[in-house]
């Protein structure tokens, strides 16, 4: 029997999407902030970077930059509030066996382990513990952001990071970080299929009972 079941709330779904280009943007924009300075070329062949268009950007990078970090703030500020304040975040949130849990997913998604463990609510343990990695990663991002943005009026908060040059390295590393949950992520939709997508766009899934 095919049953349609609830799955995403609306705030959920809007917040979702609305994060995806405005993310991309963040790591677009601070790639040509960081191609500026030859200590974060990360190996990238000058000829390539040439071909991309990632040379002699900075001004348009740091533009971008601080604009769309507005947006990117705010929506992440009402969706951490939406996730307290609904009840939400119990979906998403890893508990003690969400450890073991996602070990044994990671290890079926490899094809070492036949069985997945039991799925507790919506998602499974990979996917709370890589989902609540992302919340805090898109905070630190914006922490590390500031503190190499205003280190004279945040000074206290680039001391604490280490001053200046470790923000700036801290912050490119969480930039790298997300960058990797964002290919993973779409990895890990497009192997999910169908189903798992509309869940995302219209908010609910079709449940085969």
């Amino acid at each position: 029997m095919t049953k349609i079941v609830e799955k995403h709330p609306r705030f959920i779904r809007w917040a979702h999407w609305l994060n995806f280009p405005l993310l991309g943007l963040m790591i677009w924009s601070g790639i040509l902030i960081y191609w500026a300075n030859d200590m974060y070329w990360v190996g990238i062949p000058e000829a390539l970077a040439v071909r991309l268009g990632l040379d002699y950007r900075l001004a348009e990078g740091m533009g971008w930059h601080f604009f769309v970090m507005w947006p990117f703030a705010l929506n992440g500020f009402c969706y951490v509030c939406y996730l307290a304040f609904s009840g939400e975040w119990r979906e998403l949130a890893p508990d003690r066996a969400s450890f073991l849990e996602a070990l044994l997913v990671t290890l079926h998604d490899l094809r070492l382990r036949k069985e997945l463990p039991p799925q507790r609510g919506k998602f499974n343990a990979a996917q709370r513990l890589a989902y609540t990695g992302a919340i805090l990663l898109g905070m630190a991002a914006l922490v590390t952001g500031l503190a190499i943005y205003k280190p004279v009026q945040a000074g206290w908060l680039t001391w604490l990071l280490g001053g200046y040059e470790a923000a700036r390295r801290e912050h490119f590393l969480v930039m790298l970080a997300l960058a990797g949950f964002f290919a993973v992520h779409v990895t890990q939709v497009i192997r999910a299929g169908w189903n798992n997508f509309r869940a995302m766009v219209a908010g609910y899934e079709v449940v085969e009972k």
